[in-house]
C-alpha cells in the first residue's frame, strides 16, 4: 500500500518528488547511438545507395580527360576520401558552425559533369584537370560566400527553374554511356562492335531483371548488382582487363595537386558557379525534406551550416582530387525509406568511405569495369536524373502558358549543344564553354524567363515556392 505523505519537519528544506520517468531524458532519434548490430548493416545500406553515384563523376571525368588506370585509380579514392570527410562533417559538424547534424550525405555531385566535361574539351591535354579545378574551387568559395544569404535567392530557383537543370543533367549526360556502351574509345577500329552493345544490353537486363523481381535491398543495390555481373561476363570474351589492379598501391594518401597547379579561367568559372546554385538549391531541398523525414525542423542557421559544409568539401576537394560535393537525394531516400534516422549512422557509412578512400587498390577494382558494362549501368543512372527532373517539373505548375513557354525555351537552349554541337564554333572562347554545356545554357535561360515573366513588374514578385520539402 502507499504510504501517506507526511509533513516535511519544521525549518528543513522540502525534498523535491523524483519522477522516474523525467529523470531518463529522451534522445530524439536523429541523435541516438543504435547498438552495432543495427548501425553497421544500416551504414552499409547508405554506401550500397551511393557508392555508384560516388564513382561515377570521378570515372566519367577521367575517360573523358584520357587517363590511365592508374590515374583514374587516384581520381576515384579521391571522391570517396571527400565525401567522407564531408559527409563525417555534415552529421558530427562543429555546433553552430559546420554541418547541419542530419543524417545527410554529401559526395561528388553528377550535376557538375557535363559542364565539366565542356571545360575539358576547349583545353589541350594536360591543362583539363587544373582548368577543372581552379573553377570548382571558386565554385566553392562561391558557395561559402553566398550561403548566409541564399535563403533570399531561393525565390529565384522555382521548381521551373530546378526541374528544367535537373532534367538537362540526365539528358546532356545521356551521350556518354552511349558512347560507353560502344566501347568508349571512339578512335578504335571495333568501336561500336556488336560484342560491346551485347553486353551493354546484359548488364542493363540484368538491373531491369532485379528491379522486377528483386526485393529489399537486393532491389536497391540492383546498379551494383549489375556492374558485378556485367563483369563477370565480360571476362571470358577477354573485354576486362585486370592488370592495372596490380599496379594499384593497396594504401596511400592522395597526393595535393597530383594533377597539376589549378588554372583560373573566366568561362569556366562561370560554368561552375552556375551549376554550384542548382547544387545549393539541391542540398537546401534535401535538407527541408530530411528535417520533415525525422521530425526535426530545418531553420535557416541548419541549411547555412549545410551548405558552409558543402562550400568547404567544394573548396578543399580540388587539391587532393575532388569535385563539386552535394547531397545525395537517393541516400535520403533511404532514410525515409528504413526509418532509421540516427545521423551517427551515416556518419559510420562516412567513416567507411574515408577508409575505402585511403585504400586505392578498392578503387582500382572499380575503374576496371568494362566500358560497356558501365554504358548499360549509365543509361539507368542518368536516364534517372532526368525523371527526377520531369518529377519537379510536374510540380511547378505547367497548366500556366507563361511557365510552359518558360519550359520549353530553356529546354530548347539545353539541347542546341547536343542537336547540333557545332552550333557555337564561331562564338568566342569563353562562349563556348558556357553556352557549349546544355546545362548551363538551360539554367542561364530559365533563370532569366522566370525573372521576366514573374519577377519583372509584379506586385509581389513571389511564384511558386523554390523549394519542395517532401
Amino acid at each position: 500500500m502507499a504510504q501517506p505523505a507526511t509533513e516535511p519537519a519544521k525549518g528543513s528544506c522540502p525534498t523535491p518528488p523524483v519522477h522516474t520517468e523525467d529523470a531518463v531524458t529522451s534522445v530524439h532519434p536523429v541523435d541516438e547511438k543504435l547498438h552495432p548490430s543495427r548501425l553497421v548493416p544500416a551504414a552499409l545500406q547508405h554506401i550500397a545507395a551511393m557508392y555508384a553515384g560516388v564513382v561515377t563523376p570521378p570515372l566519367i571525368i577521367g575517360q573523358a580527360c584520357g587517363l590511365d588506370v592508374a590515374a583514374r585509380t587516384r581520381l576515384i579514392a579521391a571522391s570517396l576520401l571527400i565525401a567522407g570527410v564531408a559527409t563525417i562533417l555534415q552529421t558530427i559538424g562543429v555546433k553552430g558552425l559546420v554541418g547541419n547534424r542530419l543524417p545527410f550525405v554529401n559526395a561528388a555531385s553528377s550535376a557538375g559533369i557535363a559542364p565539366i566535361l565542356a571545360i575539358a574539351e576547349t583545353n589541350g591535354k594536360g591543362h583539363q584537370l587544373p582548368a577543372i579545378y581552379g573553377a570548382v574551387m571558386v565554385a566553392g568559395a562561391f558557395c561559402l560566400a553566398l550561403g548566409p544569404f541564399f535563403g533570399r535567392l531561393l525565390r529565384f530557383f522555382p521548381p521551373l527553374v530546378t526541374g528544367v537543370v535537373i532534367t538537362l543533367i540526365g539528358v546532356t549526360l545521356m551521350p556518354v554511356p552511349v558512347s560507353w556502351a560502344q566501347g568508349g574509345d571512339k578512335t578504335a577500329a571495333d568501336f561500336g562492335a556488336m560484342k560491346y552493345l551485347a553486353l551493354a544490353a546484359f548488364t542493363l537486363a540484368v538491373i531491369l531483371l532485379i528491379q522486377r523481381f528483386g526485393r529489399g535491398f537486393l532491389k536497391q543495390v540492383a546498379l551494383l548488382c549489375g556492374l558485378f555481373v556485367g563483369t563477370l561476363a565480360a571476362i571470358p570474351f577477354g573485354m576486362a582487363d585486370f592488370s592495372g589492379l596490380k599496379s594499384a598501391p593497396v594504401a596511400a594518401l592522395p597526393t595535393p595537386f597530383a594533377f597539376g597547379a589549378p588554372e583560373f579561367q573566366p568561362a569556366a568559372v562561370l560554368s561552375l558557379c552556375i551549376v554550384m546554385l542548382v547544387l545549393m538549391t539541391e542540398s537546401s531541398a534535401g535538407m527541408l525534406a530530411l528535417g520533415e523525414i525525422c521530425d526535426r525542423r530545418t531553420d535557416a542557421r541548419t541549411i547555412t551550416r549545410g551548405l558552409r559544409t558543402d562550400g568547404i568539401a567544394t573548396l578543399i576537394g580540388p587539391v587532393f582530387g575532388g569535385f563539386p560535393t552535394s547531397a545525395f537525394a537517393q541516400n535520403v531516400g533511404v532514410v525515409s525509406l528504413t526509418r532509421v534516422r540516427s545521423r551517427y549512422v551515416v556518419a559510420v557509412a562516412g567513416g567507411t568511405l574515408l577508409v575505402l578512400g585511403a585504400f586505392p587498390v578498392l578503387g582500382a577494382v572499380v575503374s576496371l569495369v568494362p566500358m560497356p558494362v558501365l554504358g548499360g549501368a549509365g543509361i539507368v543512372l542518368f536516364g534517372s536524373i532526368a525523371v527526377s527532373g520531369i518529377r519537379t517539373l510536374s510540380e511547378a505548375g505547367l497548366d500556366d502558358s507563361s511557365n510552359i513557354i518558360l519550359v520549353a525555351v530553356a529546354l530548347g537552349a539545353g539541347i542546341i549543344p547536343l542537336a547540333a554541337p557545332t552550333f557555337y564554333a564561331d562564338f568566342p572562347a569563353w562562349a563556348q564553354t558556357v553556352l557549349g554545356s546544355g546545362i548551363s545554357a538551360g539554367a542561364l535561360v530559365a533563370v532569366s524567363l522566370n525573372l521576366f515573366f514573374h519577377h519583372l513588374g509584379t506586385r509581389s514578385g513571389s511564384p511558386a515556392p523554390a523549394l519542395k520539402s517532401s
